[in-house]
C-alpha cells in the first residue's frame, strides 16, 4: 500500500475548504476498566482522535452532505459501542435533515475488547442506513485498506455505490483469523479491491484522488436539479416506411453503430458507472450507469452490443444487473431509460441453471411496477426476450432502424422452413421494423437516420429525444 490516508486527510481532500461541522459529542468512558481506559487514552495520543470514527456535515463542491469516516490508527478503527452510537446518531441526523451520505471505512471489524455487546450493534446501524435509503437519499461509501469483519458485512456494503482503494484488502474473514484457525495460509488475491470489482461486488476501484470528482459526479445526478436540454432534437418518423425489414436489420447490425457506450460518451453527462450485482456477480453485457443524458438526470440500464457474441452472450447475471439499476432509479426517485441492442439472450445449460428465463421475467415485472418515469429506447437490435426485459417502459422510442422480434429472423425461418434462407421473409412476416411497431401502438416515436450519421451524431440525437421527453 502507498499512504495511508487519515480520516482528517480524507475530509480536508473531499470537502469544501472551511465547510466541515462536526457533530461528534465527548465520548463517556468513566464505566470501562481502568485497563481498557488506559488503551483508549493511548489509541487518542496515536491517533489525534477521540474514538475509531469522525461524524458530520460540510459541503461537496457546494452541496450538503453528511459523512462517517473511520479512523484506522485508533484501535485498528475497530467499533466498539461508542464509535456504533456514534454512527448511527449521525445516520439518523443526516435522514432527518435530507442529506446524502458518504461513509468511508478501514476498519478490522467489532472491537474484541468489548466483544458481544459491540457486535450486536451493526445490526442497529444497518437498521439506521436502511431507514435512510427508505427516505430516498442517498449512500456511498469508500471502502479503504483494510476494511473486514462486522464493519464489511454492515455498513460497508449497504451503499447505493461502492467503490475501494486501490490494493485494499477487504473481506469478511480476515487473513490472519483464517490462518490461525485453519492452519493453512487465506489465498492470495481474494481479497482485494481488483478481484471483487471485477466479481461485480464494488462498483470501480479508485485511488483517493480521485474520490472528490467521482463524488461530485454522483452527486451531479442523485442531488442537482434538471438542466435545460441543450442538444437538437430531430423530428420524428412519420408515416410508412418503404424500405425493406431486412434493410433495416442489416443496418442494425453495421460495425461502428452507435451503441449505449456511443450514448453515454456522446450525450451523457458526470457519468457514474455501477458494475456488477453487488452479489457477487457482473456481465459487462449490460451497463448501468448514473448520468444526465442532455442534462437530464436518470439512471441508464441498457445492452452493450460491443460486449455481446456467441463466446460471450448476454446472461442472467446481466439481467439481475439491470434489476439493480431498475430499484436504484426507484429507490432515489430518478427516472429510469433502458437501452435495447441485442442479438439475443444466452442459451445454454448454464443460463438455464442461471434462470434465465425468471430473470427475463423479473425484470418486465420490476419495470412495469416502477412509478418513477420509464423510457426505452430501441437502439439497434432488438431479439428475443432478452430485447423485451427492458422494453417495458411507458415511453418507449426507436432508432429509424432498429427492430424488434420474438427470436433472430434466421431462427424463426428454421422452424418454420428448416433452413435459414428465408431470414428476410419472416422477418417481414414478423412485422419487426420500427415503423411496424410505432403503427402498432408499442413504440412512441421513431428518431430519424440521415444518411451521413455517424455513431455520435445518431447518439446525440437519440440523447436529444430522450431528454425532450423526460422534461415533457
Amino acid at each position: 500500500m502507498s499512504h495511508r490516508w487519515t480520516a482528517r486527510e480524507l475530509l480536508d481532500l473531499v470537502l469544501d475548504p472551511g465547510s466541515l461541522e462536526s457533530w461528534d459529542t465527548p465520548v463517556d468512558r468513566s464505566g470501562l476498566p481502568e485497563s481498557y481506559r488506559a488503551e483508549l487514552r493511548a489509541a487518542e495520543q496515536k491517533s489525534g482522535v477521540d474514538e475509531s470514527v469522525l461524524t458530520g456535515r460540510g459541503l461537496v463542491r457546494g452541496r450538503p452532505v453528511a459523512f462517517v469516516v473511520n479512523e484506522f490508527r485508533f484501535l485498528a478503527g475497530s467499533i466498539g459501542q461508542a464509535a456504533a452510537e456514534r454512527i448511527i446518531a449521525a445516520v439518523r441526523r443526516a435522514t432527518a435533515e435530507g442529506l446524502p451520505l458518504l461513509a468511508t471505512t478501514a476498519s478490522g471489524g467489532t472491537r474484541m475488547q468489548e466483544g458481544t455487546p459491540a457486535f450486536v450493534r451493526m445490526v442497529d446501524i444497518s437498521r439506521a442506513l436502511m431507514e435512510h435509503r427508505a427516505a430516498g437519499l442517498p449512500y456511498l461509501v469508500y471502502l479503504r485498506h483494510p476494511t473486514t469483519g462486522g464493519v464489511f458485512a454492515s455498513w460497508g456494503s449497504l451503499a447505493h455505490v461502492t467503490v475501494a482503494e486501490p490494493g485494499a484488502l477487504i473481506g469478511f474473514l480476515g487473513p490472519k483469523v483464517y490462518e490461525g484457525l485453519n492452519g493453512v495460509p487465506f489465498p492470495d488475491g481474494v481479497q482485494t479491491a481488483e478481484n471483487l470489482a471485477a466479481h461485480g461486488i464494488v462498483d470501480a476501484v479508485v485511488p483517493a484522488e480521485a474520490l472528490p470528482g467521482l463524488v461530485d459526479n454522483a452527486l451531479a445526478t442523485l442531488v442537482d436539479p434538471p438542466g435545460p436540454p441543450r442538444l437538437a432534437a430531430r423530428e420524428p418518423v412519420e408515416g410508412d416506411d418503404d424500405g425493406s425489414a431486412w434493410d433495416h436489420i442489416s443496418r442494425s447490425r453495421a460495425p461502428g453503430r452507435a451503441g449505449i457506450r456511443e450514448l453515454l460518451r456522446y450525450g451523457g453527462t458526470r457519468t457514474v458507472r455501477l458494475r456488477g450485482t453487488a452479489e457477487g456477480e457482473r456481465d459487462s453485457a449490460v451497463i448501468v450507469a448514473l448520468t444526465r443524458l442532455d442534462g437530464q438526470p436518470c439512471v441508464v440500464v441498457g445492452q452493450d452490443r460491443s460486449r455481446q457474441s456467441p463466446a460471450t452472450p448476454m446472461g442472467p447475471a446481466a439481467l439481475r444487473q439491470a434489476r439493480r439499476g431498475m430499484s436504484f432509479a426507484e429507490e432515489l426517485g430518478l427516472p429510469l431509460v433502458t437501452v435495447i441492442d441485442t442479438p439475443g439472450a444466452e442459451l445454454s445449460p448454464h443460463a438455464e441453471e442461471g434462470a434465465i428465463a425468471g430473470e427475463i421475467a423479473r425484470c418486465i415485472a420490476t419495470m412495469t411496477t416502477l412509478t418513477v418515469p420509464t423510457l426505452s429506447i430501441l437502439l439497434g437490435q432488438g431479439c428475443g426476450g432478452g430485447a423485451l426485459a427492458l422494453m417495458p417502459a411507458r415511453t418507449v422510442v426507436a432508432t429509424e432502424h432498429a427492430w424488434l422480434s420474438p427470436l433472430p429472423p434466421e431462427g424463426a425461418s428454421m422452424i418454420v422452413h428448416g433452413n435459414t434462407g428465408h431470414a428476410a421473409e419472416m422477418a417481414e412476416q414478423h412485422r419487426v421494423r420500427a415503423s411496424d411497431l410505432a403503427a402498432a401502438g408499442i413504440v412512441h416515436e421513431i428518431v430519424p437516420e440521415l444518411p451521413d450519421d455517424d455513431a455520435a451524431s445518431l447518439a446525440t440525437a437519440v440523447a436529444a429525444s430522450v431528454a425532450r421527453h423526460l422534461t415533457s
